[in-house]
This record gives structure tokens, C-alpha cells and sequence, in this order.
């Protein structure tokens, strides 16, 4: 029997969108084959996962001006431990923080003359939490020494990422089965074993930037929308 080399191809696309809900599958045949060793029939099928996000990343950094490149260092010194004292106190654990980039350089904003450039130095942070707590964090960070709020995604942890993406792959080749047999039945034969099957890919979050500030007074607050897993597989199998 002769073997045929597939791609595969597994794509895992986060989107906040939807919500845990029936199967979502969109599957295509793509060739039925007749060699001497019997029939090969290719097939593609997809399946979709939703589930609510168990994960908030908010990105922020701290930010400071100065004449010199060491008194701007020594402030968003100063300001991060203060911010992450507020952390701590808030019930942060020290390992949910930490460290997404550091950099000390000339200010150029104020011209090309160094006696009145200054120096801008960035200290940025990647914060894990639950998402319910974000914009909480949020408030915690800008009232203790962050200057800027970059972002917030709101993911999957690695646990609930592996379980979507197991069940979307059933899923897939579920769609990809029933395509396969509707194609063997019209032709009068039925599917006797898998020929090639295997899978590739990865996972990308997608970015959400900080949105809903918090009015004066008032709380900052997010709608996260939950977060789909979809797969696809495409598998040839053996006919008779």
C-alpha cells in the first residue's frame, strides 16, 4: 500500500469572542485517489472551542526624566519598589510580576543639545492575574508609581490551553471523519483505517490594548470576552 505524505496544518487563534458552546465545525474534502494498492480519500475538517479567559496580562511601565542618567534610574528605582510594595499588599504574589524590559537613554524631545536633553529611563512589567481583577490592578499600579498602562490581554493558563486544544482537535477530526465517509459511501466504498495523520502549529494571543479608564473617582473596570481555540487537521485515510 502505498503511503502519502500529508500536511497538516493545526492553527490556534485566540480571539475574544463567544462564549463555551456547541461544536463549530467547518471541514472540506480535497481529492479521492484510485491507486493499485486500493482507494486513499484526503480530508480537512476544523473544530472550534470556546471557553472564558483564566488569564489577565497587564503590561505596564514605569517612567522617569532627569538630568542625569543615574537620577533617572534611581527614581523608576524608587517608584517600582513602590509600586510593587502596593502589589504585594493587594495580594500579588512577587512571581506574578515580573520584568519586561529596562532601558536608560538620552531625551531627545527637548533637542540635540545634550546640556538640555536629559535622560528617559523606562522600567516595564508584565503583571499575571485573574481577569476579574485587572482593572484593579490597573488602579494599584497608576496610584503607586506607574506611568503608563501599555496593555491588557486577557489569555488562557497553559492547563486550560492543552484541554481546549485537545477537544478542538477531536472535534476537527470528527468533521474530517464524517466528510471522509460521506465521500467513501458515494462511491460505494467505506473507510478502513488512516492513512497519514499528524499535527503542527502554535498558540497566539491576541492583543488587547487598555480600554474603559476608570472616570475621577471611579474604578477602572474590563469586559473580557472569552477566548476560542479553533484547529484544523487534515488526515488521509485507506478506503475499500
Amino acid at each position: 500500500m502505498r503511503t502519502r505524505s500529508l500536511a497538516v496544518a493545526l492553527g490556534l487563534l485566540v480571539l475574544l469572542a463567544g462564549c463555551l458552546g456547541p461544536l463549530q465545525t467547518a471541514s472540506t474534502t480535497t481529492d479521492t485517489t484510485e491507486t493499485t494498492d486500493g482507494t486513499t480519500i484526503s480530508a480537512t475538517g476544523t473544530g472550534s472551542v470556546t471557553a472564558d479567559a483564566d488569564l489577565a496580562v497587564v503590561s505596564v511601565a514605569v517612567v522617569a526624566t532627569a538630568d542625569s542618567a543615574d537620577a533617572a534610574r534611581g527614581q523608576i528605582a524608587t517608584d517600582s519598589q513602590r509600586m510593587r510594595t502596593a502589589l504585594r499588599d493587594a495580594g500579588v504574589p512577587d512571581d506574578a510580576v515580573s520584568t519586561a524590559s529596562f532601558s536608560v537613554f538620552p531625551d531627545y524631545r527637548n533637542g540635540d543639545d545634550p546640556a538640555e536633553r536629559g535622560f528617559r529611563a523606562v522600567h516595564s512589567f508584565r503583571i499575571e492575574t485573574d481577569p476579574a481583577r485587572a482593572g484593579e490592578i490597573v488602579d494599584v499600579v497608576v496610584a503607586n508609581g506607574a506611568s503608563e498602562v501599555q496593555g491588557v490581554v486577557f489569555t488562557l493558563t497553559d492547563e486550560t490551553r492543552a484541554s481546549l486544544r485537545s477537544q478542538a482537535i477531536e472535534r476537527a477530526v470528527t468533521a474530517a471523519r464524517a466528510d471522509a465517509d460521506a465521500m467513501a459511501g458515494s462511491v460505494d466504498r467505506s473507510i478502513t483505517g488512516v492513512e497519514t495523520m499528524s499535527t503542527t502549529g502554535g498558540f497566539a494571543p491576541v492583543e488587547r490594548l487598555a480600554a474603559e479608564s476608570a472616570a475621577d473617582g471611579a474604578r477602572t473596570t474590563f469586559k473580557p470576552g472569552p477566548v476560542s481555540v479553533s484547529v484544523t487537521v487534515d488526515v488521509t485515510y485507506r478506503a475499500a
